[in-house]
């Protein structure tokens, strides 16, 4: 089914128009997982919601706004992805879905997260990357089991002080913001392993060397003076990254980031929850 004719199909709410779409979904997979993902969806079809053991949903890559009230009923659910929509505040219903462990929210119009986000407990990793985030939600300091956090591509200029709470939190991904500094609160996080403030306008990095589960540093594309200081064993990607942390006169080089090193969006086939 081409694009273009799922676009027209997916303006007309009848039964049947929506059943050509999902393509005789009828009953919930073997194997507790419905991908939706690109089919220009502007509605999630409510029999979805029926599959009440479902615990993989994915909804990616469509034109979604909002989520019906039944989508409740999907307590068993641990994945959701709504990443590449047009969601301009996330639905509340979300956040009544307390198994989730991970959530794809990347790619949206998102300028703000509900406090009730809290309630998801569970949660152990959060994509909010390329939405309209001025601030990083304090809320998000309440999901005392994050362990990895993607918020690059926004506008965050600085970090709340009680993201240290977050005793969980090992990958914290901020490239493609606007940090003039480093976050002062990422020094006080002794457990982060991989620390990303690649692409954005920090001039002086304080020493990282007392960061103790610290594996890898990337802080490629900012107009700094010098590299982060880090213990021995740790990687730095980055100007003077092969050299010593203070930069030598004649030392210019830039270290490209290979595919491989840059924290990617979500790929069609999303990992299993930790």
């Amino acid at each position: 089914m081409g694009n273009s004719l799922k676009a027209i199909v997916a303006f007309v709410p009848s039964k049947e128009c929506q059943k050509y779409l999902l393509e005789d979904l009828e009953e919930m997979p073997v194997d507790k997982m419905v991908d939706l993902s690109g089919r220009q969806l502007r509605r999630l079809p409510l029999h979805i919601c029926s599959f009440r053991e479902l615990v993989k949903l994915y909804l990616s890559d469509n034109n979604l706004n909002h989520l019906p009230p039944e989508l409740e009923q999907l307590q068993n659910l641990q994945i959701l992805a709504l990443d590449f929509n047009n969601f301009k505040a996330l639905p509340l219903v979300v956040c009544t879905l307390k198994q989730l462990c991970i959530l794809y929210l990347g790619n949206n119009k998102l300028c703000s997260l509900p406090l009730e986000l809290r309630l998801l407990q569970n949660l152990k990793t959060l994509w909010i990357e390329s939405n309209c985030l001025q601030y990083l939600p304090e809320v998000v300091c309440e999901l005392s089991l994050l362990k990895t956090l993607h918020a690059g591509s926004n506008a965050l200029r600085t970090l709340p002080t009680q993201l240290r709470c977050l005793q969980e939190l090992r990958t914290i991904w901020l490239s493609g913001n606007l940090l003039s500094e480093f976050p002062a609160v990422l020094l006080d996080m002794p457990f982060l392993e991989v620390i990303d403030v690649d692409r954005n306008s920090i001039r002086f990095f304080p020493s990282l060397a007392h960061l103790p589960g610290l594996k890898l540093v990337i802080y490629d594309h900012n107009p700094c003076r010098n590299a982060p200081k880090v213990a021995k064993g740790v990687r730095r990607v980055g100007r003077w990254s092969e050299e010593t942390p203070e930069p030598r006169k004649r030392s210019g080089a830039v270290i490209e980031i290979s595919l491989e090193e840059k924290p990617l969006p979500p790929p069609a086939a999303k990992p299993n929850p930790e």
